[in-house]
């Protein structure tokens, strides 16, 4: 029986130093260019799934992955199972890149919060064409509505702590709130989220600032006005890292056009379509990788 060469193709791709991570290649049957998927903390990637069979259908062939010690590339058992928050991206993420990058299409990445915050830290990113990244903040509780700040702000210091402590990681599955997380990554997490511009202000990560501001790389940065955690002002606070990028900020009015709440999951729900629409026509403008002068704008 022949197999449908557009079917969504489950992938095993090895990171940079060796972890099998689990991902799935959605073909284009006449690609124009290629999407990498870059996920939020602790999402595995079948969230992902209706964007990526969209750009697919548009003729943009997507990956997307599940970061160590997420979904399908995750250990039998989280507790003591070691790694840095900072591994899904110059580690994981990169072999996404890798990989797409043996084609000759342009590559542009699709990054949801966390996402956001990996392509700075790849060391491949310059094969990387455009970037649209869709709820990417700070994640300091400052920037949040003052109901959320005090939620947050509970969670970091009693909840989390405890369970943390009896399980040995961050088992949101316990609490109803999605996939558990591993120890490394509530550590780093819940360190950078003391700082208002996030890992930038962090006296150990001061090497940052100038890695990002390295970079040339076209930037789109949405945000929903409904995103409890990561609105205009904490998606300003790290973005403005990026300072020589062609960088345009968005903000989204979900009422105004028409869709249900956003918040900070809903970008990659199915009634966000006519986002995902915007963010395929933005790449159809940087058909190459293009090293542009400095150009900074906010669209509505």
């Amino acid at each position: 029986m022949a197999t449908d060469p557009l079917a969504p193709r489950p992938l095993k791709l090895a990171a940079a130093d060796g972890y099998p991570l689990a991902a799935t290649l959605y073909p284009a049957s006449k690609p124009i260019g290629q999407i990498l998927v870059g996920s939020a903390t602790g999402v595995p990637q079948g969230f992902y799934r209706r964007f990526a069979e969209y750009a697919a259908s548009h003729g943009y062939t997507t990956l997307t992955l599940d970061y160590r010690g997420i979904g399908a590339s995750a250990p039998a058992s989280l507790k003591g199972f070691e790694m840095d928050y900072l591994d899904w991206a110059d580690k994981d993420l990169a072999a996404g890149v890798d990989y797409l990058s043996q084609s000759d299409l342009p590559l542009y990445l699709v990054g949801h919060s966390f996402g956001g915050h990996a392509f700075g830290l790849l060391p491949n990113r310059d094969a990387i064409t455009a970037v649209h990244t869709f709820g990417t903040g700070a994640g300091w509780h400052g920037w949040m509505p003052a109901g959320e700040r005090r939620k947050v702000q509970f969670m970091w210091n009693v909840v989390l702590p405890v369970i943390v402590a009896i399980k040995g990681y961050q088992a949101w599955n316990w609490l109803g709130m999605g996939e558990d997380l591993p120890k490394g990554v509530y550590r780093d997490w819940k360190h950078w989220c003391r700082y208002p511009r996030y890992f930038f202000e962090d006296p150990k990560m001061a090497w940052l600032t100038d890695h990002f501001a390295a970079v040339r790389t076209p930037i789109k940065a949405a945000v929903s006005l409904d995103d409890l955690w990561a609105g205009p002002a904490s998606r300003d606070a790290f973005m403005s890292a990026f300072t020589g990028a062609d960088y345009q900020a968005q903000n989204i009015d979900p009422k105004a056009l028409g869709l249900k709440p956003l918040g900070h999951m809903g970008y990659f729900r199915a009634y966000a379509e006519p986002l995902w629409r915007d963010a395929l026509d933005w790449f159809a403008h940087y058909p190459a990788v293009a090293q542009a002068a400095p150009r900074h704008k906010e669209t509505a």
